[in-house]
């Protein structure tokens, strides 16, 4: 595969999209980060933020009131993703919590048919209704743009691949061992793999940033053996060799004192950035 830096064929983003409405929250601490995060990758690419939906208290309830609840915000975003795209803007975006992917991922298969979904988490968010041991919305994340189950919001998307995941469920692990979903697992030639992975089809990027080593910036989950920000660097590099369709960002979390996490990410990401902003 060529090592050159692919042009991708939509316009540069317009605006970064900010998402604050319900998305299966537990505490606020994401919503706030989200504007840290916004206003970086904003500065970055030179346009401004849009904010859709407005932040409410968080339900800390089961997968199915809090998906009834985040709906109407949920579709919000939805609607936001597509008139970018149909504006052949590649849409970059600040999520407080990867439920917000219910939503996006959709809009994106439909724009990019065939687009290969590149998961960046330490969680694979494979499980179903049926199969989480949680309840947890976050944890159907990607499991409903695949199609497993009705969200209601729309599926589409054909080909996921996770990077640098690393705890799943039963259901979760059976779908990465029968080959319904790709892995790149944490390690020293994660970004060559990650390219034989994604075989130079296009790809929209999802980063929870718990796929990090604990500590490198604010999460919620902290799951040990996560990846270095100059892996990320390297794997977001692997990527731009093929079109590169989106970027979203999420699960960061506000913490005290902290006002350079955001700016290290969106560093850590100019691969990408680069790419989406021609």
């Amino acid at each position: 595969m060529s090592t050159q830096t692919a042009r991708t064929a939509q316009s540069a983003p317009d605006a970064v999209i900010r998402y604050v409405g319900r998305a299966g929250d537990r505490n606020d601490a994401a919503v706030a980060a989200t504007a840290q995060l916004a206003d970086a990758l904003g500065s970055r690419l030179s346009v401004p933020v849009t904010t859709v939906a407005q932040p409410r208290p968080p339900l800390g309830s089961g997968w199915e009131a809090e998906l009834d609840a985040a709906r109407a915000d949920l579709r919000g975003l939805a609607d936001r993703f597509r008139e970018a795209l149909a504006a052949g803007a590649g849409p970059v975006a600040a999520l407080t919590r990867c439920a917000a992917a219910l939503a996006t991922l959709p809009e994106v298969a439909r724009a990019h048919p065939g687009v290969v979904v590149v998961w960046f988490d330490a969680h694979a968010d494979l499980n179903t209704p049926t199969s989480t041991p949680t309840g947890y919305l976050g944890g159907l994340a990607l499991s409903g743009p695949l199609g497993l189950w009705d969200s209601g919001l729309g599926a589409g998307v054909e080909h996921a691949v996770l990077v640098g995941t690393r705890d799943m469920d039963p259901e979760e692990q059976r779908l990465v061992a029968d080959g319904a979903v790709g892995r790149v697992p944490v390690g020293g030639s994660m970004a060559e793999q990650l390219a034989d992975a994604v075989a130079g089809r296009p790809v929209y990027v999802h980063i929870d940033c718990d796929v990090l080593e604990p500590g490198t910036v604010p999460t919620e989950y902290q799951v040990p053996d996560g990846m270095t920000l100059a892996q990320l660097e390297a794997c977001a590099a692997a990527l731009v060799r093929t079109d590169v369709v989106g970027l979203e960002v999420a699960e960061l979390q506000a913490s005290d004192g902290d006002d350079g996490s955001a700016r290290r990410l969106v560093t850590a990401l100019e691969p990408l950035l680069a790419v989406l902003e021609r």
